[in-house]
C-alpha cells in the first residue's frame, strides 16, 4: 500500500512535478517536534531539524523522478509521508533503465554527504559547538540523517531502494519475472527482521515499517506471479510495440470498452468481435504504452488494420 494523493495536499510544482503532502504527516511532525529530546534550547530547533529531514526526502524522491524521465519514462507526481516519500516513476521496462531511476534517489544522499561533511568540519573549526550550540547541533543532526537515510534505503529488501536495485541488477542475468520473485522473496526475510526488531524495542514505527514492507512484497509477489505466467505466453510474432518493442502475446488479453467481451486485438484487427466497436490505439500488455495498431506491424504482409485498443 502506497500513499496517494487522496489525504493529501499540493505543496508546489518544479520541472513539471508536482509535490503533495500527506495530511498525517502534520500529525506526526508535531508528535516528533513535542517528544523529542531537549537537544537543543527551544522547539524551533526542533521543527527545523524535522524541517531538514522532509527537505532530504524531497530532494532523493526528485533524484528517482529527474532520473526516470531522462530514460524516457513518466515521473510527475511525489507524495510525502510520515514514512518518507513516493516518487510514482513509470521508467521504460528495461533493465538499465529501472536501475538509474531507482539509484537516483541514493545517489542524491551519496552528494549531500562530503558537502554536510565538510559543512560540519568548517563548523567545528569556526568554534560552533561552544559559540553556537544549536546551530551545530541541527547541523550535525542533519547530516546523521542524510547519513541514516542513505543506509536504510539501500538495505536490499524489496521495495526499498536497495531491494529494487537488486532486482534491476537481476534482471540482467535472470529476466523481469524471476528478479522480481527473488527480490520479494529477500523482502519477506527482511520483514520478519524489522518485525522482530520491532518488537524487541517496542517500537511502532518499526513496526508499520514492517507493515508497509510486507504488503508491497506481497503485492509484488503477485506481480512476479502474472509476469512469469506473461512469459510463457505464445506471442504475435509479426508484431512488435513500437515503444519497448516486445511482441504482444496470444489470447484474448484486451477487453472492449463498450460491451466487456474479451478478445485477441491482434486477431480481430482492433475490433470488438462482439459489437464491433474498433479502437484508435493498443495497449502494450507489457510495458503499458498506447500506439496506434498500424504502428505495431513489422511484417509488410500484415493486412493494414482497423484502429485499435
Amino acid at each position: 500500500m502506497m500513499p496517494t494523493r487522496q489525504g493529501s495536499i499540493r505543496l508546489f510544482q518544479a520541472a513539471g512535478i508536482t509535490v503533495y503532502l500527506h495530511l498525517s504527516w502534520f500529525i506526526v511532525a508535531a508528535y516528533e517536534i513535542t517528544n523529542r529530546g531537549h537537544s537543543y534550547s527551544s522547539l524551533l530547533w526542533n521543527g527545523l531539524e524535522y524541517l531538514a529531514l522532509f527537505v532530504i526526502v524531497t530532494m532523493h524522491e526528485f533524484g528517482h523522478a529527474l532520473a526516470c524521465r531522462s530514460v524516457g519514462g513518466r515521473a510527475n507526481q511525489i507524495v510525502l509521508w510520515p514514512l518518507g516519500g513516493v516518487a510514482y516513476v513509470d521508467p521504460p521496462p528495461r533493465p538499465g533503465a529501472v536501475l538509474w531511476s531507482i539509484a537516483a534517489g541514493p545517489l542524491v544522499n551519496v552528494a549531500l554527504l562530503p558537502l554536510l561533511t565538510i559543512a560540519r568540519s568548517l563548523a567545528v573549526s569556526s568554534g560552533w559547538p561552544a559559540s553556537a550550540p544549536d546551530v551545530y547541533g541541527l547541523l550535525s543532526a542533519v547530516w546523521v540523517i542524510n547519513l541514516a537515510l542513505l543506509i536504510f534505503n539501500v538495505l536490499p529488501v524489496y521495495p526499498l531502494d536497495g531491494g529494487q536495485i537488486l532486482r534491476a541488477l537481476l534482471w540482467f542475468v535472470v529476466g523481469r519475472a524471476r528478479s522480481l520473485m527473488v527480490a520479494v522473496i529477500i523482502g519477506f526475510i527482511g520483514v520478519a527482521g524489522v518485525l522482530a526488531l520491532a518488537v524487541w524495542v517496542q517500537s511502532i514505527w518499526f513496526g508499520i515499517m514492517g507493515a508497509f514492507i510486507l504488503m508491497n512484497c506481497w503485492r509484488g509477489l503477485q506481480q512476479a506471479r502474472v509476469l512469469t505466467k506473461l512469459a510463457a505466453m505464445p506471442r504475435h510474432h509479426d508484431f512488435a510495440c513500437p515503444a519497448c518493442k516486445a511482441a504482444p502475446p496470444q489470447g484474448a488479453l484486451w477487453k472492449c470498452g463498450q460491451c466487456g467481451t474479451a478478445f485477441d486485438t491482434f486477431v480481430t484487427h482492433a475490433t470488438c468481435p462482439k459489437c464491433g466497436a474498433r479502437f484508435d490505439v493498443t495497449r502494450c500488455i507489457d510495458c503499458g504504452q498506447l500506439n496506434p495498431i498500424d504502428a505495431w506491424s513489422v511484417n509488410a504482409s500484415v493486412p493494414p488494420a482497423i484502429p485499435q485498443v
